[in-house]
Order: structure tokens, then sequence, then C-alpha cells
């Protein structure tokens, strides 16, 4: 540990930037946040052109789980590199490596580089979401903050709504390799307006070792449990060989992680960042909140067809309300956060109708469907609410040269407990339809009529995806109530500007 005290400080930039400075380089990290999100919409309603180009719907769904995976495993590594490189400089790679990947996807001869130029896409694209909240961190008091993360969220708005639109149109009209040819000519785009206003991003650091074996343990460990996941139940039985290999492999390289980071002189991720209550019980808030948001947004449009008989155009379109809905619910969580000493009262407000609204749909899954997509907009509102508030107290509640891998490790955390709600929620459903591997029912013909025929009461099956979703809402509730509210400094209003002279950060 003495090597960890004799770290030698690097001299911040005290003066914070101006609000035009601030305004300059918020507008390069929403194109940035938009790029990564629209990723995520615009490939899925593109996937059965993709599938029929090459031939090959075996291998159709690595093209979505390699993008997860990778974007994953590396949010903690982006977050502990920006604490020792800078923001600018990994954001810059995260662009980077995202343009690339997006380039290898357009080109690719085949479903296998395809797959690879994912991979490559994810391990960008995963950097862009942390290096955002870090730097939106780095620029806004904590009061402040939460109202910029709120309009972060318009990106994410609009990815959703135009992601699958857009991704339709290039795939039945154009060609299905613009999907990703369209990333380039915006990440250079993006990539200059955060190169140039990022300049005058103040480091609040010192410097670190980089913890090789952790982030080895880390990404190792993380990789073999979304493996399993993601193929659980739909591609090997969960109780397979093959997928308790993966599991207990994963809980073997997390126990010798344990191990390591308490002999590490700086481990990857630090112990007084691990053991904070409020970064615990704010990830598990954002965590549960983003599984239940994320589990309804994959399976409400099978909802929709099989239990309302809407087609998949019908289905997609309302399942807008969702997404729409998130951003008001942000906005007004980051207002509370800016003139409220407990601010955690729009997140209350907004679990507690959440919790009502699935309940509803747990309820009465044979709800007539204005209701139902009632229902749905709710939660995507109250959703909305928790995380400014989750990611803000966080970022409150850790020394700031932590800030950087703290988000990141939010993020990780996060995404790892949202695929594990997204895999029991599709395990329920997939063994209520008799779709498990299991019980040899993969290749089922999935239709209202199919299920009519095989005599399934599919409001039932739907009645147990509901009651999981809600226990999980429930989870994120209490995570809420638990969380420590505690005081935020700011507004950055009242601070100085910062002077004609002040040396720019690296």
């Amino acid at each position: 540990m003495s090597s960890l005290k004799e770290r030698t400080e690097i001299p911040a930039v005290a003066a914070p930037l101006t609000k035009k400075e601030i305004h300059r380089v918020f507008y390069g990290l929403m194109l940035g946040g938009f790029l990564s999100a629209v990723n995520q919409t615009i490939v899925a309603t593109a996937l059965p052109t993709i599938g029929r180009y090459f031939n090959d719907f075996e291998n159709l769904s690595w093209v979505i789980i390699a993008y997860l995976l990778s974007s994953t495993v590396v949010a903690p590594l982006y977050g502990k590199l920006s604490d020792i490189h800078g923001r600018r400089a990994m954001m810059l790679v995260a662009i980077g490596l995202f343009i690339a990947g997006s380039a290898v996807s357009a080109a690719a001869p085949s479903m296998a580089w395809l797959i690879v130029g994912r991979t490559l896409q994810g391990i960008g694209g995963g950097g862009i979401v942390p290096m955002v909240q870090t730097t939106v961190a780095d620029m806004i008091t904590p009061r402040e903050r939460g109202h910029y993360q709120a309009y972060m969220g318009t990106a994410w708005v609009a990815a959703g709504v135009l992601g699958p639109a857009l991704g339709g149109i290039i795939a039945d009209q154009l060609h299905w390799s613009l999907i990703f040819w369209l990333n380039v000519p915006l990440g250079l785009v993006a990539a200059v307006l955060c190169s140039n206003a990022m300049k005058r991003l103040p480091r609040h650091g010192r410097t670190h070792q980089l913890d090789l074996l952790g982030a080895a343990l880390v990404v190792a460990a993380s990789t073999l449990l979304l493996l399993a996941l993601t193929m659980g139940g739909t591609r090997i039985p969960w109780l397979s060989p093959t997928l308790l290999g993966l599991v207990g492999g994963s809980l073997l390289l997390t126990v010798v992680f344990a191990w390591w980071v308490k002999q590490a002189p700086e481990p990857f991720l630090p112990l007084d960042v691990l053991a904070n209550p409020v970064m615990r019980l704010g990830t598990t808030a954002t965590a549960c909140a983003l599984g239940v948001m994320t589990g309804l947004m994959i399976y409400m449009p099978l909802y929709y067809q099989l239990v309302h008989h809407l087609t998949a155009t019908q289905s997609g379109l309302a399942l807008v309300p969702v997404v729409v809905l998130t951003t008001p619910g942000s906005m007004m969580s980051g207002r509370a956060m800016m003139y409220l000493r407990h601010y955690k009262i729009s997140a209350y407000t907004g679990m507690a109708v959440t919790v009502v609204a699935v309940a509803a749909l747990a309820l009465w899954p044979a709800m007539p469907l204005i209701y139902a997509i009632a229902a749905a907009g709710v939660i995507g509102f109250g959703v909305g609410t928790v995380f400014p508030t989750a990611t803000v107290s966080i970022q409150n509640a850790v020394a700031r040269h932590e800030v950087g891998v703290a988000t990141g490790a939010m993020n990780f955390f996060r995404a790892l407990a949202s695929a594990l709600v997204v895999a029991i929620m599709g395990a329920i459903l997939l063994a209520g339809l008799g779709m498990t591997p299991e019980r040899g029912g993969i290749g089922l013909d999935l239709t209202a009529a199919h299920a009519g025929a095989a005599g399934f009461d599919v409001a039932e099956v739907f009645r147990w995806v509901f009651m999981a979703a809600l226990g999980f809402a429930l989870v994120a509730m209490a995570a809420v109530i638990l969380l420590e509210e505690r005081p935020l400094h700011g507004p950055a209003a009242k601070a100085p500007p910062v002077a004609p002279d002040a040396a720019p950060a690296e």
C-alpha cells in the first residue's frame, strides 16, 4: 500500500469552464451518445435481411450478442483509463474504435467478419456511455448534473424512435451495409466536436497504476457469465454441462478477483468504491430499473402480437411511448436535484408508479390494448426518474479522482444485472410457450394462431413474465428508499469563469 501513498498529485485546472464551453462540449457528447444508442436499435430491424444476404440464420443472434458482450466488459476499463489518461483521450479512442468496427461490419464478406466488426464496434461503443457521463461530471456541479444528464436522454429517445424505422427503410429500400457506413461520417463529426471542445476540460486526477490482472479477471468472468445468460434457454438447456461450466468458470474467476483485489496495490475496482453504500444501492436501483425496462422493450412487442394480435409494425409503434416518456421522467428528476434538498422525491414517485403499472400488467395481462400501452408508457416514465438520481448520487459519493472508475463500474454492473433480468424473463416466457431446448420446442412457430392451436393461454404466460418484472421493480424501489441522500454541491452558475490564460488539459 506504500506505493499508493507515494503517488504524485497532478495539479488540476481549478477554474471551471464557461457556460459557452460547457455547451460546446455537451453537444459533442450528445452526438456521441446518439451514435452509441442508435446502433443498438437500428441493427435489430435489419437482422432478417442480413441473415438472408449471408444465408446464415444460425449465427445471426451473435450480431447482437457480440456487441452486448464486448460493450459490457470494457465499461469499467474505460473508466479507469480515463482517470489515468484523461476523458478526451479515451473518448476519442472509444469513437475511433466504434468507427473502425462500423467500417469492418459494413465491408464484411461473411457473417464471421460481421461478428468481428460488431465486437470491435462494441469495444468502442462500450466506452462512449461512461465517458459521456464522466465528462458531464467533470464539467457540472452535482446539483446541476442531473439536469444535464436528463437532457442527454433526448439522444437515447431520438435513437429509440428513429433507429428501428431507419434500419427498416435502409434494409428494405437500400443495402443493409449502409446502416454501418452511416456511423462513419457521424462518428468523425462527433470526434472532431469532442476533440476541439474537450481540450479545455479540467484534470482532477493523480498518477495511477493499471491493474492488468484485475482487469483480465473481470473481463473473463463477465464474458463467461454473459455467454451463459444470452445462450441459456435458447441455444443450450439451462442445466446442460456447457452452461453449468460457463457459470462455474465465472464464479471461480470472481472468487480469484475478490482475493486479488485485496492484494493489488491499486486494484482495478478500488475497495473503497465497491464498499461505498451509495455505490451499491445506486447501482442496484439503476440496474433493476433498467432491467425491467429492457425486458419490456424486448418482450412487449411479442406480447402485443400474441395477446392483442398486432402486426410487427403496429407492435413497434405501440412501444414508442415507453421510449419517449423516459426523457420527461429523467428531466423531472434532474430538475428536482437542482432545486430540492430532498431530491429523491422524483425517484420515489417514479418507482411508485412503475410498481403500480407493472403490477397492473401482472394482475390483468389481458387488459385492453390502450390500457397496456398506457401502462408501458408509465413504466418508461417512472424508470427514467431513477437514472439521473442514481448516477449523480454515485458520482457525488466518491473522490473526484475516482469518478471515472465509479461511473464505469456502475455501467458494468448495471449491464450485467439487466442481462440477468432479461434472461429470467425470457426463460419464463420460453418455458411457458414450450420453446425451451429441454422440451425440444426451440423451432416452434411463434404466432398467435399456433399458440391457440397448442392450447396456450398466452396472457397467462405473460402474467408470470410481468410478475418477474414486478419483483425487480420492487427491488429497485427498495434500493431508492435506502439510498443515502447526501448534500449536492452547486450550482455551477455561481462559479467564476475560466481565466483566458488558463493552461489547457492534455
